[in-house]
């Protein structure tokens, strides 16, 4: 849930910048018709819907990319793991609101095994998921008042009804949508009316708005998404206004705004997301489009098509990733990467992951998996190896723990309360009879060594150069650690002649 929590956070941050751009395309549309501003929507609506997208050196969304954004496919403002993090910090691209928005985020205590930041998501998960399900419950109550009311309308006409269950046209159903008349329409103003709600199934508008009613309700903590809404919807009528202007001539503009002002509703519960309604709101704005309309020129309109083109796909395109130049390594450790990857808590599998990923090792040695113990004290990190050539491993006859040794230091300054670190390996050479090695190392054995808290060194990049700088004039045999079977791959190897 508070994965899901953080996809749609990501996804209601990148499609509020894209709001913004559609809303400051739209003043630039003004005098164009309303269906250049209709056509600019679903660039929207793919930001609500889809975490995801195609990445362009053309990009809108440049400006406010993230740092140390990677090329995932998603804009990840509010990192994923943000939860297991010692100082949340979440990056909406704007520096100033960045610093705003993190001074309020609780910092994680290193000896706790749980951060605060894992309740607020969760609470937050909860009351995101309780507001959504109670508007989607209404809207669906909504919908189904209206079928109730319209179940004895008449049929006129191939999908046009009739019933004196309503004040206002409008089209409802989402397979068959019908066009439903409140009784005693005139003959002079069915024509456009029919017309305008023709217009409405023509272009599939009853299935593209209550879907992005539907992706509001998803994002109903974005305000900025309910006034995306409110435009789009304008936008959608007004470009059927004018579409009825255009087939039947200018003539009818004065009895069309009649008839648009007759039959205004309120916006109420019984429409709420659900029909397109032929007086539906702003009302008194339609009027004047409807009188102030005419017919574009095609300098017009090819300008409208080239704003369109661009802001779509600059808008549903991610900004391609800064590639960053290699980095130098400090005595073998890439120390910029260990402090990206530095964490709070050994339960954070993805940073943990990537720390021992980080770690230099023998030629003839790989990684095989780690395991956590994070239930309760002492939480541990267990890290597998798989010993492929025995010679690289091998010094003075006997498998060399100094690797491990620094390596285990470096793990407990970049993870505050892992309290053990135990590393395996396994013999898969078949010199040693398949033999399993254990060394153990522990904080309170290291900060008696180093006479200080490890973790100290991992506040910036130069206090872990120092640390690294240490590692090379301490010895693993003055730690003390611990060893299941320090020496056992000292003897000889098996001899498979016998």
């Amino acid at each position: 849930m508070i994965t899901l929590l953080v996809s749609i956070l990501n996804m209601s941050i990148t499609a509020s910048y894209v709001a913004v751009e559609v809303i400051l395309a739209r003043v630039l549309l003004r005098r164009a018709p309303r269906i250049f501003s209709y056509l600019l929507w679903p660039a929207v609506m793919i930001r609500l819907a889809i975490p995801v997208s195609f990445t362009s050196s053309f990009s809108l969304l440049q400006l406010v990319q993230p740092e140390g954004q990677g090329g995932t496919g998603a804009i990840e403002f509010v990192p994923h793991n943000i939860g297991t993090q010692l100082q949340p910090a979440v990056d909406p691209g704007i520096s100033s609101a960045g610093s705003f928005i993190n001074s309020f985020l609780p910092s994680a205590a290193p000896a706790a095994s749980a951060n605060p930041m894992q309740f607020i998501l969760w609470a937050g998960s909860i009351i995101w998921l309780t507001g959504a399900a109670v508007l989607l419950l209404y809207s669906v109550i909504s919908y189904l008042r209206i079928l109730r009311r319209v179940r004895t309308a008449t049929l006129v006409m191939d999908n046009i009804y009739e019933t004196d269950q309503i004040t206002t046209p409008f089209v409802c159903g989402f397979v068959k949508p019908r066009i439903y008349l409140p009784v005693g329409i005139g003959a002079h103003e069915l024509s456009y009316i029919v017309l305008h709600e023709q217009t409405h199934i023509s272009r599939r508008d009853y299935l593209i708005k209550p879907l992005m009613y539907l992706l509001v309700i998803i994002h109903w903590f974005n305000p900025l998404m309910c006034l995306s809404y409110a435009l789009m919807s304008m936008d959608m009528e007004m470009s059927c206004d004018e579409t009825v202007v255009k087939k039947l001539g200018p003539q009818i503009k004065a009895s069309y705004s009649g008839s648009l002002l007759a039959h205004s509703i309120r916006r109420s519960g019984l429409f709420t997301g659900s029909p397109l309604a032929f007086g539906e709101s702003s009302v008194k704005a339609r009027i004047k489009n409807i009188l102030a309309y005419r017919q574009p020129n095609s300098g017009v309109v090819a300008g409208s098509i080239l704003v369109i083109v661009t802001l779509i796909v600059g808008c549903t395109a991610n900004p391609k990733p800064v590639l960053n130049s290699p980095q130098s390594l400090y005595s073998g450790y890439a120390v910029d990467q260990l402090m990206e990857s530095k964490t709070n808590f050994v339960g954070d599998n993805s940073k943990v992951v990537a720390l021992i990923g980080e770690m230099p090792l023998p030629a003839g040695l790989e990684g095989a998996g780690i395991e956590l113990k994070t239930g309760s004290r002492p939480y541990e990190l267990t890290i597998n190896y798989s010993m492929k050539d025995a010679p690289g491993m091998m010094k003075d006859g006997a498998i060399s723990m100094e690797i491990f040794y620094r390596n285990s230091i470096l793990l407990f300054s970049l993870i505050d309360n892992v309290d053990s670190i135990i590393n395996v390996i396994a013999d898969h050479t078949g010199q040693y009879e398949g033999v399993t090695a254990s060394y153990t190392f522990t904080r309170e054995q290291v900060e008696e060594q180093l006479g200080e808290d490890a973790r100290l060194y991992a506040a910036d990049e130069a206090g872990l150069r120092q640390l690294i700088d240490r590692l090379e004039s301490l010895s693993v045999f003055d730690l003390g650690a611990r060893s299941e079977t320090k020496d056992i791959f000292a003897s000889e190897p098996a001899n498979r002649d016998n």
